[in-house]
């Protein structure tokens, strides 16, 4: 006997109606959950079902109800720590509320993400949750939105795009931590990020991330409120391997106008930032501070523990995604919507600058 014949068949709406001795039309509502059925015939189908171990067929479902239960959602790279606990707090609550997620990395990359967003369309998600690679390039975004499909936005915004999005002001706790800095007599601050860019860091650039250029934002207004000139020139984007990060982290750190602080943009890069300090025999916080964004418990196990900026990620992740079901549903927002503040953990990492810098 072949493997095919010997498999067993899925059991189909016909055997279950057959079994339940009702319509198919009637089984399909009974186990759809829509149209009129009388309270027998749906107690004998679903009965039916049971015995049977019937499992529906998600796609016939959606083409009948106009909804799959399921959510897409689209991130830079869930290698990031950070995009990793969001991710972490949507599953949670979109299970709580029956929905499925599929989730999609597209390497920060926009064309990436704009082919993510159509295979999800065309996968018929109910909606999509999208932490933007590019808050410029958002035209896809807005097509989206104008369908009327519905579209949350995590960590970023988009440039003229009026959706619900659920992010922390960067601008404000970068300032409260650069103030801390320059409270420290730190006036070379270093800011290294993950950010593509080409060419690199120029002052008043127009940049591709909201969330960075808010940090930036926040550093520069933080120096001009002490009176000092921001060093453009210790700012680097492009941080991927990392390799480049140890590079970049070594050119803000060498020669006699080094950096006394590094700021790194995220989790992802801060361990390869910290490793490159170590490698050129600097110590932590004696030599050079260090502060980076995101709170994760290796964090608070390093010598000395790290200085950190801590977000609510995982109840952002929980945000947008209850966000996302309630216009699924076809319910108005939360009114006033959810607030989710950054804070400043102040460790073991920043110390007063030295006043002689040593070479490296």
């Amino acid at each position: 006997m072949s493997s095919t014949s010997s498999r067993r068949r899925d059991v189909t709406v016909a055997d279950v109606a057959k079994a339940a001795q009702v319509s198919k039309a009637q089984a399909a509502r009974a186990l759809g959950n829509y149209g009129a059925v009388s309270d027998d015939v749906r107690e004998r189908v679903l009965a039916a079902a049971e015995e049977l171990s019937y499992r529906p067929n998600e796609l016939a479902r959606s083409m009948n109800t106009g909804k799959s239960h399921t959510i897409g959602v689209v991130v830079g790279d869930i290698e990031n720590p950070h995009f990793g606990l969001a991710t972490r707090g949507i599953t949670d609550a979109a299970k709580k509320s029956g929905f499925n997620v599929i989730l999609v990395n597209t390497d920060e990359n926009t064309a990436a993400e704009v082919d993510a967003v159509r295979v999800l369309l065309d996968k018929r998600v109910d909606g999509l949750i999208v932490a933007p690679a590019s808050s410029v390039e958002t035209e896809h975004l807005r097509r989206v939105h104008e369908s009327g499909r519905p579209l949350v936005l995590l960590d970023r915004s988009a440039d003229g795009l009026a959706v619900e999005t659920v992010a922390v002001d960067m601008g404000a706790i970068s300032h409260e931590s650069t103030r801390y800095l320059l409270e420290a007599g730190h006036r070379r601050v270093a800011f290294i990020s993950t950010l593509r860019s080409d060419p690199g860091y120029s002052a008043g650039m127009r940049l591709d991330s909201s969330q960075i250029s808010d940090r930036l934002e926040g550093m520069r207004r933080a120096f001009a409120d002490a009176g000092c000139t921001f060093p453009d020139d210790l700012v680097r984007l492009n941080a991927g391997d990392a390799g480049s990060i140890r590079n970049l982290t070594r050119e803000v750190l060498l020669g006699t106008d080094r950096a006394t602080a590094v700021v790194a943009s995220d989790g992802l890069i801060a361990l390869s930032v910290v490793e490159a300090i170590q490698e050129l025999g600097l110590r932590i916080p004696e030599d050079v501070s260090f502060l980076m964004y995101d709170d994760f418990a290796w964090t608070r196990l390093t010598t000395p523990p790290l200085t950190v900026v801590a977000q609510p990620v995982y109840d952002m992740g929980a945000a947008a995604a209850n966000a996302l079901i309630r216009q699924i549903d076809g319910r108005p927002p939360l009114a006033p919507a959810p607030e989710f503040n950054a804070r400043l953990v102040r460790r073991g990492s920043v110390g007063t600058a030295p006043v002689a810098v040593p070479a490296p």
